[in-house]
């Protein structure tokens, strides 16, 4: 059977077998037996050494000793409720503006993002704290849904995201190292967000009643009691941004070593809040062990495709196909981007990267362009996977913690506006390339 006809099948049957609902890891390394077996003549020894010496490497690497230490960090924070206080000192700043509460979202949003890396504690928290907050005030279901879902998915992206930590494992690039990425992601997140501010503070001043200011008989604080409660819940979670991301770009620590340091720093500030205790340590252990296993079993069902899909040939024939158009770079690069975003619809993140990254890093290095670059589109482009039907995971994570006047339909209209922001700023990042190199090469001379 020929390499063409071979990838084609397998990437069919991998389509195919996704809406079965099994476990997606089990799903890659099934489509892989399957098909590493007919490549090799159904020579079951050979396929299960050329599995173990390629999973091996994995369990090795010592930078995704990480994932469980932000794990673990993001589990306590979002039990000590650092996020309420910050919360609550903004929407009593911000509810006089109009869709002030809503801006308030984003910004506790960016501010956890920062603190957490994990979609589903973002979404979650603010689900629960300010669902019931914007629908009491009056803001329009669609645009209330797609602020909390968007915004919580810049934990995906904004440094310390676990997405990159695993994106620098898979790639073992200088360039991609955990370092770069972290530091490459930053004025991108950083983007993203004041492009979603920008949006509701347009739309909401045009039109009050998607997000009415609050009374002002409500208003009952002065600017120095407002100014002093922001400070005073902004802190916390600014020193820990500062000692996690502080000492990386120093180069003081290394990213694993940054997140133990995170971990302990998530501690004090639940102990400080009084919400330490040994059944929040057993809860936040338990749910980090679950998480963690979960992304390794994803980590060996898409090395297990990965492997089999390139023993096949199938690097070289979508290589082939793509290098061998007659069209810009740029085209090029815009057709792997549909493919990552395509995929989003319907797959992990984790599985995208695993599946995707050993095809495309090296193609992308053959039309010159810069892998850190590349790297953050990429990674640019898969937080639109949490928000995109019929599998984002926001979505659903939202809903599931929502007042039931929430409807699936109030949170698909409200998420489109928000999918087409995400777009707009990957074209700036394309546009502007400066915004992802700029502060690499500024703290590590890349």
């Amino acid at each position: 059977m020929s390499p063409e006809l071979l990838t084609l099948l397998m990437f069919l049957t991998l389509i195919l077998c996704i809406p079965l609902g099994h476990p997606l890891a089990i799903t890659l390394a099934a489509v892989a037996m399957l098909f590493g077996l007919i490549d090799n003549g159904f020579n079951v020894p050979a396929l299960l050494d050329l599995f173990v010496n390629n999973n091996w490497g994995i369990f090795l690497n010592y930078t995704l000793v990480a994932i469980p230490l932000f794990i673990f960090m993001a589990q306590i924070l979002d039990r000590s409720k650092v996020s309420e206080a910050l919360f609550d000192a903004l929407y009593r700043s911000m509810g006089k503006v109009r869709g002030g509460l809503g801006l308030a979202v984003i910004v506790v949003s960016t501010v956890f993002a920062a603190t957490t890396g994990i979609i589903g504690a973002s979404v979650v928290a603010m689900g629960l704290m300010a669902g019931p907050a914007l629908l009491r005030r009056g803001y329009d279901r669609g645009m209330s849904a797609g602020i909390i879902c968007s915004s919580g998915t810049l934990g995906i992206l904004i440094p310390p995201s676990i997405m990159l930590v695993v994106y620098g494992g898979l790639t073992g690039l200088k360039e991609t190292s955990v370092g770069n990425l972290f530091a490459g992601a930053i004025l991108p997140g950083l983007v993203l967000s004041g492009l979603y501010l920008a949006y509701v503070a347009i739309r909401c001043g045009i039109n009050p009643s998607l997000g009415p200011p609050i009374p002002a008989e409500e208003d009952t604080l002065t600017a120095g009691q407002k100014a002093a409660m922001i400070l005073k819940s902004f802190l916390p979670p600014f020193s820990l941004i500062l000692l996690v991301m502080g000492t990386i770009l120093a180069g003081v620590a290394t990213p694993t070593e940054a997140a133990a340091m995170g971990g302990l720093g998530a501690l004090i500030l639940a102990l400080v809040n009084r919400m330490l205790s040994w059944e929040i340590i057993a809860q936040s252990c338990v749910s980090t062990l679950r998480i963690t296993c979960m992304i390794m079993l994803l980590f060996v069902g898409g090395k297990l495709f990965s492997v089999v899909f390139l023993s096949i040939g199938g690097g070289d024939v979508v290589a082939d196909l793509l290098l061998g158009m007659d069209v810009s770079p740029y085209v090029v690069l815009a057709i792997m981007m549909a493919v990552v975003f395509f995929l989003g619809m319907f797959i992990d993140w984790a599985a995208i990267l695993l599946v995707t990254v050993p095809i495309f890093t090296p193609i992308a290095m053959d039309l010159d362009f810069n892998p850190l670059w590349f790297a953050m589109l990429v990674c640019i482009n898969l937080q639109t996977s949490f928000l995109t039907p019929p599998f984002g995971y926001a979505l659903f994570y939202f809903k599931g913690v929502a007042p039931p006047a929430y409807t699936m339909g109030d949170i698909y209209k409200g998420i489109v506006p928000f999918v087409a922001i995400q777009i707009l700023g990957l074209i700036l990042m394309v546009v502007f390339p400066g915004l992802i190199t700029w502060l690499p090469a500024l703290f590590f001379g890349n």
